[in-house]
């Protein structure tokens, strides 16, 4: 069972290879949403500041009833947090909406405020200073690993040529038609793992008629197929829903797509 299965990042902390995207998930549903996954054998919650639903998130894992231990919650400082006092501050006040101790996994939401999203700013100074705060909040206990989102292969060698601790894990955009295969190639090498977010395409792979015709000759629903499709790329696959139908569908992977076939399907947008 997918929900069982787990992988482990460079300082041995493991991860569940399915976790929930709580992305568009208002803080008042939150809690049961996060509840009704836990429920259903999730073990993995995906949060953010930005999201505002850390507290829904955390009430959601008091309600399940569940030992804290065995839940992983990541949470993400906000894209526009450029310094690192308002970073570990944000760290702090994370924590203190989440009614938690410590985080599993705190990242970098993005290298660049979302206004600026790959814009020609590319903050490379400014997000030193936020991967401090986020050293020093791992080496104090409050979060057992670190890592980005939405970094380029130049963003990573911007903190990875003098931190002291390297990023863990970098979540990105990863579905059927945006497949990044020199980041992933990257990361890799320098056994950062991949996370990734909105494996059905923000919802358009539900409207394509190719991922149909592949997940109708697999006999598994369009969402299914791209979760096991970022799955079978090495990668954490964090699919977002508050319906708990959904919630537990997208779970059931019993299903391996053919090698021939994810050759054909990570070729997708490659020009």
């Amino acid at each position: 069972m997918i929900l069982k299965e787990n992988y482990t990042l460079s300082n041995g902390v493991q991860i569940p290879k399915v976790g929930l995207g709580t992305w568009l998930i208002p803080d008042n549903e939150a809690a049961a949403a996060v509840k009704a996954a836990i429920d259903l054998g999730y073990r993995h919650i995906d949060s953010a500041q930005a999201y505002g639903n850390e507290r829904g998130v955390g009430e959601g894992v008091r309600a399940a009833g569940i030992p804290r231990e065995e839940i992983f919650i990541t949470t993400k400082v906000a894209a526009e947090i450029k310094n690192y006092k308002e970073a570990a501050a944000s760290i702090d006040e994370s924590l203190r909406k989440l009614g938690m101790d410590y985080a599993d996994l705190i990242i970098i939401h993005c290298p660049q405020p979302w206004a600026e999203f790959r814009g020609e700013k590319r903050y490379f100074k400014e997000n030193k200073e936020v991967w401090k705060a986020l050293e020093e909040a791992y080496e104090a206990g409050k979060v057992k690993s670190i890592g980005v989102s939405n970094f380029l292969v130049d963003d990573l060698q911007n903190i990875l040529e003098d931190c002291r601790i390297k990023p863990m894990v970098n979540q990105i955009l990863l579905h059927i038609g945006e497949t990044p295969l020199d980041l992933l190639s990257f990361c890799k090498e320098q056994d950062i793992l991949i996370e990734a977010y909105s494996p059905i395409a923000h919802g358009k792979a539900l409207n394509n008629a190719d991922i149909a015709a592949f997940a109708k000759r697999y006999g598994v629903s369009i969402p299914q197929f791209c979760i096991q499709y970022t799955l079978q790329l090495g990668t954490v696959s964090l699919p977002k829903s508050a319906n708990p139908e959904h919630i537990k569908s997208n779970a059931q992977l019993d299903f391996t797509i053919s090698d021939e076939d994810m050759a054909i399907l990570t070729g997708i947008g490659q020009d």
